[in-house]
């Protein structure tokens, strides 16, 4: 589990299919706990117009044997600037692949997507139950309440 991007110079991957998510120990295995990511400025395209699309996504996980290298996560995250997908596929796929590569105890993701056409979209993916015993904060994310 050597990590190709920490420390290392990385160009943003050209598509998620190329993007390479590093992976490394769970420093506290013994331990049950949640990490979160928020990344407030996600961006991907409309595959229908090209367009740019926003969000504030939320990705939540229990960790398993292994933790995904933020660096990476954000390289990933980054490649989808140019990549046309529609909302749903963009949130769903982005918790499926980490949960299928990680294998975290438990994953949830939130996409928040701001109003394109005047109705904004959420999405929500969770991998099951969440675990007994775990602290899972909300999200506390406000839904889209046009301009005050």
């Amino acid at each position: 589990m050597e990590p190709k991007h920490l420390g290392q110079t990385s160009a943003l991957p050209a598509t998620p299919e190329q993007a390479e998510l590093d992976y490394v120990p769970n420093p506290r295995p013994g331990s049950r706990y949640l990490i979160r990511f928020a990344a407030p400025e996600f961006t991907s395209l409309c595959p229908i117009t090209g367009q740019p699309d926003f969000a504030h996504l939320v990705i939540d996980y229990v960790p398993g044997e292994t933790i995904v290298e933020s660096k990476s996560l954000k390289l990933f995250l980054g490649s989808f600037r140019n990549h046309g997908a529609f909302h749903e596929d963009c949130t769903v796929g982005i918790g499926e692949r980490l949960f299928e590569e990680m294998k975290p105890k438990w994953l949830r993701i939130g996409g928040y997507w701001y109003p394109r056409g005047g109705i904004p979209i959420d999405v929500f993916w969770q991998s099951g139950l969440p675990p007994a015993g775990v602290w899972i904060p909300d999200q506390d994310v406000p839904g889209y309440r046009g301009r005050g």
